[in-house]
């Protein structure tokens, strides 16, 4: 009986970003007419879904990378790789962007950098994302009319975000000061003597801030990922639009970036449904032709994450099972994974 509220609990967690989710999906629906929408995805072939595939493909692997590099390559690529695979696949299943804790936790134990080390590079690696995205929808505002709207809200999360870095690179200067004070503190409780360490860890891990080679080459592999995303829409809005410029796969991709960000169901469903299909009909395009091309992308993400995820997780010896079962409200709970393990 103990276990039914803290079940409920979790459940009235959910409850928020489903809403959210079904929302976005009633207000899609609200103008699209179902026989347009069964007439576009009739317009898409065989060849499409492979390029789009692919391309998901190199974006993975174009990402395991950029986050190798983060990490100072203190994990291997295949390590890297698979990391990014196993939480970008848990984001798409599980909500609260458990997988991003779930990255943490599995390549923090196969490594031995820790769970909170990882998370900290977790957090530089989103917030190059978050100045991509702004950056991007900032450049391809001016060639839009009637968007000025959205420009301060790309212009506010770019400065942030750049604010939020100086602020890392200052830790990651002056981590050994900041250490020192620290470890100062007397007569420390038990909460602050837990904590300490787990700061210590996250300080070490924005350290690539810190130097400037490996920070300008972590920028570099995350620019060549968002180079390969905005190549994805670009081709999916040009399948929509004949004669689509280039940089709109650019304004897309941005506007997605950021509209996902918003608290949903996993995968951010419904959500980048009606992003999309937002972006595109600011750009001309039909709601029914985006929304079935909308669908078909996000299948096509899903399909992906969950092929390297499921295939990473297995290498770690675990099943989804496993981790879904010991997810709580909190996150991954890694001290049931392991009880899982051992019961096998």
């Amino acid at each position: 009986m103990q276990n039914k509220p803290s079940k409920w609990k979790q459940v009235f967690r959910w409850l928020p970003g489903v809403f959210i989710s079904v929302v976005a999906v009633l207000a899609v629906l609200q103008f699209i007419d179902p026989k347009e929408l069964k007439s576009a995805f009739s317009t898409v072939d065989l060849k499409f879904l492979l390029l789009i595939f692919a391309v998901d493909v190199l974006g993975l692997v174009v990402r395991g990378k950029a986050w190798q590099t983060i990490l100072g390559k203190k994990v291997s690529y295949t390590q890297a790789f698979f990391g990014i695979s196993e939480g970008y696949f848990l984001n798409n299943v599980l909500p609260f962007r458990a997988g991003e804790l779930g990255r943490s936790y599995l390549v923090g134990r196969s490594s031995g950098l820790g769970t909170f080390y990882v998370l900290s590079t977790i957090v530089i690696e989103r917030a190059f994302d978050i100045a991509f995205a702004g950056m991007l929808v900032v450049l391809t505002l001016p060639y839009l009319v009637g968007m000025e709207w959205i420009k301060p809200v790309a212009s506010i999360a770019l400065v942030l975000v750049i604010v939020g870095l100086f602020v890392l690179f200052m830790v990651a200067r002056n981590k050994e000061m900041l250490l020192v004070w620290a470890n100062r503190i007397q007569n420390p409780s038990k909460l602050v003597k837990f904590i300490l360490p787990r700061i210590q860890s996250v300080i070490d891990g924005f350290s690539s801030l810190a130097k400037p080679s490996q920070f300008f080459l972590s920028l570099f592999w995350i620019g060549i990922c968002w180079v390969v995303w905005l190549s994805v829409y670009y081709f999916a809005v040009s399948a929509i639009i004949p004669g689509a410029a280039w940089w709109w796969g650019g304004f897309v991709s941005g506007v997605l970036a950021l509209g996902v960000a918003i608290p949903s169901a996993p995968s951010a469903l419904g959500v980048f449904e009606a992003t999309f299909v937002g972006a595109v009909a600011i750009l001309g395009g039909s709601s029914a032709s985006a929304l079935a091309y909308a669908i078909i992308l996000h299948f096509l993400h899903f399909v992906v994450s969950a092929i390297f995820g499921v295939w990473g997780l297995l290498r770690e010896g675990l099943s989804f099972t496993q981790l879904f079962t010991s997810f709580t409200g909190n996150g991954i709970n890694p001290k049931a994974i392991e009880a899982a393990k051992e019961g096998e």
